[in-house]
């Protein structure tokens, strides 16, 4: 088989690499000339464990190719994936003017059967709006030319994205036809030998599926946040209450650790999406209201620690924080809480020295000059006022506490994804604030 994909971000280069992983002729498309032309030469546009080499393993052996004409890459293609972004309007809706573009580009060029494949995560009801474009291209053409389009959302996790798609826990696809159907089973053959799962729907119910699943996962964070908080309050240690609630199966233990909020590219967006969707047709998401609401507070529960630990003033104050990106694996710094953190703080008089493992590049598109860039975690300590625990890479769980009361003006330690343990850090000599538990002195 063949296949384009279009559009070489995040889903659509994972997407592109992993099917090439497995044997396929794939194309991967993109109007942007520069990252073309890295991606040839082997420098990636994102970070990702083990995208790197895989994607230089399949360019080399000639099953993945780089290219900025779609009106030739998609010759003989057997599936084209549209992949590209899909923005949220100032409304919190998703603006589809890239996806119907490439829609209308598929539809100037095509000239066999083709199944033209949503990846990007897309409203309900915009399957019908590509078949549209699609099919108003090739009216101008005076073609009668037969093709299919389909809804395959993906639900890659950032930092464990090529494992999730060669051992995908679920596969869902959205189809119109059986002929559809069949290009689609035969694509993914490959992925179903160990047994994964591919779950066939219509369109809308596909489109759907993604949108759920991500407004599920953030209610897990947003609900577990708001326990945290309330927690605090009572006296309550959320740490144990989440083991509590999570060793039971209805529940499970995953996405309910609290923390300074949700960010990346796909829940605030999609959350907001599903919101959006709703209210047009006349239906408000509750829940889903609420639960953007408790995220946004969340990005600010870290600073109103600090605050009130500092009685107010921080102008002088030097805070190291360690961890930029919204979460581990990642150098993806949208929606981030670090940025709301680091911009309260400057705000507020103080200084940032910031070490992130991978993502400073990209922090430093968010933030200039305005912070310092640590060449390393200690390095980001020396003569702080206060340690802020952003996001919890692996490389800070056991960090030398010695060394880190040497280095620091003031043994104090903001921790906003409750890594390290309330009693050690006491043995060492910190004060130490988290998150769900009252450690206020």
């Amino acid at each position: 088989m063949k296949i384009v994909v279009i559009g070489t971000g995040y889903v659509g280069l994972v997407t592109g690499t992993c099917f090439a992983e497995v044997g396929i002729d794939v194309i991967c498309v993109d109007v942007d000339v520069k990252k073309i032309e890295n991606l040839k030469n082997g420098i990636m546009p994102i970070y990702e464990p083990g995208l790197e080499e895989m994607v230089l393993r399949n360019y080399e052996k000639g099953r993945l190719s780089f290219s900025t004409n779609l009106g030739e890459s998609i010759k003989e293609a057997d599936v084209a994936f549209i992949a590209v972004g899909t923005p949220p309007g100032e409304d919190g809706s998703a603006d589809l003017k890239y996806v119907i573009g490439v829609a209308r580009e598929i539809g100037a060029n095509i000239d066999d059967y083709i199944v033209v494949v949503t990846k990007s995560t897309v409203p309900v009801g915009t399957a019908a709006k590509v078949r549209a474009a699609v099919q108003s291209e090739l009216e101008k053409r005076n073609l009668a030319l037969e093709f299919d389009v389909a809804s395959n959302p993906e639900f890659l996790k950032e930092g464990a994205a090529i494992e999730d798609f060669l051992k995908p826990d679920r596969i869902v696809v959205g189809v119109e036809t059986k002929k559809a159907e069949d290009v689609m089973r035969k694509l993914y053959k490959p992925f179903l030998l160990n047994g994964h799962p591919i779950i066939f729907m219509d369109v809308p119910s596909s489109e759907m599926t993604k949108y759920a699943a991500n407004a599920m996962l953030a209610t897990k964070i947003s609900f577990m946040n708001d326990i945290a908080n309330l927690c605090e309050i009572m006296g309550a240690d959320v740490n144990l209450v989440r083991k509590g609630i999570g060793s039971d199966p209805r529940i499970g233990n995953r996405f309910i650790y609290p923390g300074i909020g949700y960010g990346g590219s796909c829940f605030p967006k999609d959350v907001k999406a599903l919101i959006r969707t709703a209210r047009e047709n006349g239906h408000e998401m509750r829940i889903l209201q609420a639960v953007e609401d408790v995220n946004d507070d969340q990005k600010s529960v870290l600073f109103d620690k600090i605050i009130k630990h500092f009685k107010g003033d921080l102008k002088g104050k030097s805070f190291a924080i360690w961890g930029l990106s919204f979460k581990p694996k990642t150098d993806d710094m949208r929606e981030a809480p670090s940025l709301v953190i680091i911009e309260k703080l400057l705000g507020a008089g103080a200084s940032v020295k910031a070490y992130d493992p991978v993502a400073m590049h990209e922090a430093k598109k968010e933030l200039g000059e305005q912070i310092e860039y640590s060449k390393d975690p200690n390095d980001a300590l020396i003569d702080a006022d206060a340690l802020l625990i952003v996001t919890e890479w692996p490389e800070f769980r056991t960090p030398n506490f010695k060394v880190m009361g040497k280095l620091m003006k003031s043994k104090l330690v903001f921790d906003g994804r409750n890594i390290y343990d309330l009693e050690e850090m006491e043995e060492h000599g910190f004060d130490y604030y988290c998150i769900g538990i009252n450690t206020s002195k």
